[in-house]
């Protein structure tokens, strides 16, 4: 029987790359900053072999992200400055300070009473009280004092948008109804029209900008996630238009040839095909 790998396998696999007299050429000129953009994409594979479904191949693109995990946990550990096993500490002691409602005497062994309730809606919403409560603690340890400080730059627009205005919500500052967020929106857009008539292109994109930021507030009060709601129109989107190509292409002509209403046609064909 094939022997099972462990963490501990991928540990040393690492380090042998990392070996300087016997590692990989390519793995030893890596560095944190180099690396980066391949975590990102591995990223963006895990999450597109979630909302695809393919759980088959989910299991992989999990381990490539995990590689880039313990690759840089062996960085640090080469500069003196954490390692594998620091990570995993400073991870299990953090998840346990923020779930006082498990881990009661905040030690990993210690339970919650037998028939302790925490799934009602008034234990749950303590409980995101208590999480927020503890954030804000780690962040002003932190020297974060202020309520927007750690929200990273390098994350995609739409999600941080979303995640500023989360924060910001935490302290009061929010709309209370669905149709003032509806409002708005159409206030922006009639203001981004105003600067296209005038044709300031910096006004138009400030305006612009303005109109995106007050769309992913409406997502976050419809509780639908702006990034994948984006994704699944990219999508649908490209699926469509492959379609209206491939109806151009059974009929014998050149799509890019098409008048406007010729495409149009196309395009109402495909939808009502789906």
């Amino acid at each position: 029987m094939a022997r099972q790998y462990r963490v501990d396998d991928l540990r040393y696999l690492i380090q042998r790359l990392r070996d300087p007299e016997s590692g990989c050429p390519w793995d030893l000129k890596q560095s944190f900053s180099s690396i980066a953009k391949h975590t990102l994409e591995e990223v963006y594979e895990v999450i597109d072999a979630i909302e695809r479904d393919d759980l088959h191949h989910l299991g992989e693109e999990l381990g490539d992200l995990l590689f880039q995990i313990i690759f840089y946990a062996e960085l640090g550990a080469e500069q003196q400055i954490f390692d594998f096993d620091s990570i995993v500490h400073g991870l299990v002691t953090k998840l346990i300070r923020r779930h006082p409602h498990v881990f009661p005497e905040g030690t990993l062994e210690s339970v919650i009473e037998p028939g302790s309730r925490v799934d009602s809606p008034t234990e749950q919403a303590r409980i995101k009280a208590v999480w927020e409560e503890i954030k804000a603690e780690e962040r002003a340890a932190k020297g974060e004092s202020k309520t927007l400080d750690d929200i990273p730059l390098a994350i995609p627009a739409l999600s941080r948008a979303q995640k500023i205005q989360k924060r910001a919500a935490t302290k009061g500052f929010d709309w209370q109804h669905l149709d003032q967020v509806v409002e708005v929106v159409r206030e922006e857009l009639v203001e981004l029209e105003a600067e296209v008539e005038i044709n300031d292109s910096t006004a138009i994109e400030d305006e612009l900008g303005d109109l995106l930021f007050s769309c992913v507030n409406l997502a976050r009060h419809l509780a639908v996630d702006p990034e994948r709601a984006l994704r699944r129109a990219n999508d649908k989107f490209q699926r469509r238009f492959q379609g209206m190509e491939e109806l151009a292409e059974q009929a014998g002509n050149d799509f890019s040839q098409l008048s406007t209403d010729e495409m149009e046609r196309l395009w109402v064909e495909v939808k009502l095909a789906e």
